[in-house]
């Protein structure tokens, strides 16, 4: 009992841990680039917090204070200015003003969050493919997985069996697999196996089977026996440009797999039920560490594309409402007037609270189940 208590506190807190390691991590380099950029272009910063709600510690350097918060959901870079009434503010410090800066300087300010994010998805790769290595996926006919009460499964084949032959023909990459199963049309194969010390003969008669995509979308029919390749990969030592255009194609496909993730929840075909929220953040970041560290550097280089797309999401209060304002007033060569931005805001709000209701939810009933 008193093992099974050590084990679960343990648990616990490495997921505690890791939670606020990715988490604070991702926020800090968001409100970072806010921060380098705002004084980049000259503007007063009065705040730089990690995380919302109640000042834990806090202390002043210059004209900034640097604040942790009590809750770790956010953070928040406060500007001098952005919310300025112009009679009040005189023409010093208009020169350190948010708001009386150049639409293309506070577009710059807005963009940097979500920019960091990307960018740091390219950094963490970038780092890994370096000291470590580019994977390099191999080409066994090694099975990785035999699914359940597939065709396979029912023959007798398992896992880590080595594909040898299919119907006398050499099997010598996965494709040869791939193409001896799908020419079949349905007729028996004779598979041969290296399983252990044994070569053993096993026959497998295919089915015709959908064929989905990462989203679970049918792309074709064709018959298949249930198999899945073994993940093998080698660690290729690379150069300092092979490692930086891998680490920016590697977040480019991140990026592109995050943006389809958002139109395919839009178009139903990801349920609403898959959306997580912290909670579901926390118990991944907690399994990956226990995978290793380098699982926790790729889930947290996806989890920061992530917060890099969702940011520029044109909805007011986000990165990319206040985008779409300044694209706006740099179109109109002047802002939308007061009131029209109080109501966006508002809306913006909204949305954003039912949304945090909806994902607490989904991690909830996940918990239940």
């Amino acid at each position: 009992m008193e093992i099974r208590l050590l084990h679960l506190c343990f648990s616990t807190m490495t997921t505690l841990f890791s939670f606020i390691l990715v988490l604070g991590m991702l926020i800090f380099v968001h409100e970072l680039g806010h921060f380098l950029f705002a004084k980049l272009f000259g503007v007063r910063v009065l705040k730089f917090s990690l995380g919302f709600g109640p000042k834990l510690v806090g202390r002043f350097y210059g004209e900034t204070e640097y604040v942790i918060s009590a809750f770790p959901l956010g953070g928040f870079v406060k500007m001098f200015g952005e919310n300025p009434d112009e009679q009040q503010i005189s023409d010093a410090d208009k020169k350190v003003s948010f708001a009386h800066k150049p639409v293309w300087q506070r577009f710059f300010i807005v963009l940097a969050g979500p920019l960091f994010n990307l960018l740091f998805a390219v950094l963490l790769f970038f780092l890994v493919f370096s000291f470590v290595g580019i994977p390099t996926p191999v080409d066994t006919t090694r099975i990785g997985k035999v699914n359940e009460n597939s065709p396979a499964a029912q023959a007798g084949l398992q896992n880590d069996d080595e594909i040898l032959r299919i119907n006398g023909r050499e099997t010598q990459s996965w494709q040869d697999v791939l193409e001896g199963v799908k020419s079949s049309a349905g007729s028996p194969l004779s598979i041969v196996v290296q399983r252990g010390e044994e070569s053993l003969t096993f026959e497998v008669v295919p089915a015709i089977d959908a064929v989905k995509n990462v989203f679970g979308e049918e792309v074709e029919q064709r018959y298949m026996i249930g198999i899945m390749k073994a993940d093998e990969l080698i660690w290729e030592s690379s150069s300092f440009i092979a490692s930086l255009e891998n680490a920016c194609l590697q977040t480019w496909m991140y990026i592109s797999l995050t943006a389809m993730g958002f139109w395919k929840i839009i178009q139903q075909v990801v349920p609403a039920s898959e959306i997580g929220g912290p909670i579901l953040i926390a118990q991944i970041a907690g399994e990956q560490m226990k995978a290793g560290w380098l699982n926790l550097i790729y889930f947290m280089s996806l989890l920061s594309v992530n917060l890099g797309i969702l940011n520029l999401l044109p909805i007011p209060v986000l990165d990319g409402g206040h985008l779409v304002f300044l694209t706006i007033e740099g179109l109109r060569r002047k802002p939308l007037n007061e009131k029209a931005q109080i109501v966006a805001q508002q809306v913006g709000i909204g949305l954003l609270a039912t949304l945090m209701i909806f994902v607490f939810y989904n991690d909830i009933v996940r918990l239940l189940h």
